[in-house]
């Protein structure tokens, strides 16, 4: 399955029908959708007043193709200005002749249908939004959400490659910081005998020698254990396979990874803050800087 991203961008359009004897002329109409990243599914749109009445069922299929983002879908009449003049079907004015005999009959006083009328009433002014069929519109909708659902596919494609690249360096990281570890924790073991030893001495301190050498072996082991971050390599590795996991699966997974992500930052936090060498600092400084990017591709994914 497919990683969406959350950007994307799609368009489509009914061309418009010029009238004949048998049907009436229609509008053009452009659909345009595009979207932006959102902790949640967030629609707007913008329709003009001919097409109000297909809200509910244009709603009701975007929540149904999408999960998450700020999506603004805008639609528009074309091939119709207020200075256009139509040509009424005839079948149109056969109607609407037959309308002003049957209400003449019954009110002889009543004004007969100028030109103006007749083109308002042809036109459908009085519903809009008969003019453009509800099926021909959702066609006209669907199309365009596949297209869009295609263009977020391709996006994150894109995303998973950056966050590939970003874990196979976090991983380089991690195998460099690896054999560190015990180094910086016998170095710093000895530097810590090293200075209880001279504490002693400066002090004349009458502990015996076994003894006091015991102490300090046995509080340069408890330091060593504080120092130690083994662990925190081994959980990063964790978390990275999970995240190549969830990305394989695909679907809804920028929840999860934005979870995933904060987990990660965790560990390279706690890997500097307990880092007793200087290189370790150095290689949790740029842990960090790549989590981060990580984070930023992240908050676009659907």
């Amino acid at each position: 399955m497919s990683v969406y991203s959350m950007t994307g961008y799609a368009s489509g359009r009914i061309n418009p029908r010029k009238a004949s004897d048998e049907q009436a002329a229609l509008p053009g109409v452009v659909i345009d959708m595009r979207s932006v990243n959102s902790r949640f599914l967030d629609l707007t749109l913008r329709l003009p007043d001919e097409l109000r009445a297909h809200e509910p069922a244009l709603r009701q299929l975007l929540t149904q193709g999408l999960k998450r983002g700020k999506v603004e879908l805008r639609a528009a009449l074309e091939g119709r200005t207020g200075s256009a003049v139509g040509d009424p079907p005839i079948a149109v004015l056969q109607q609407l002749a037959n309308l002003q005999d049957k209400v003449r009959a019954w009110l002889p006083e009543a004004a007969a249908l100028s030109v103006a009328d007749v083109q308002r009433l042809a036109a459908g002014t009085g519903d809009g939004a008969s003019e453009v069929p509800a099926d021909a519109l959702l066609a006209l909708a669907r199309r365009v959400l596949d297209d869009f659902a295609a263009a977020r596919a391709r996006e994150g494609a894109r995303l998973v490659e950056l966050l590939h690249a970003r874990m196979a360096e976090l991983r380089a990281l991690a195998a460099r910081a690896e054999p560190l570890v015990p180094q910086a924790v016998q170095a710093q073991k000895q530097r810590f005998v090293a200075r209880w030893n001279e504490a002693l001495a400066d002090a004349g301190s009458t502990v015996p020698t076994a003894a006091a050498q015991e102490r300090a072996l046995a509080e340069a082991a408890a330091f060593a254990i504080r120092i130690d971050v083994a662990e925190e390599l081994g959980r990063l590795r964790a978390h990275l396979d999970e995240i190549e996991s969830v990305l394989k699966k695909g679907g809804e997974a920028g929840k999860r990874l934005d979870f995933l992500i904060q987990e990660l930052h965790r560990e390279a936090n706690t890997l500097g803050s307990k880092s007793a060498a200087l290189e370790l600092s150095r290689i949790s400084v740029d842990m960090k800087v790549l989590i981060e990017q990580m984070r930023e591709q992240v908050q676009n994914i659907e």
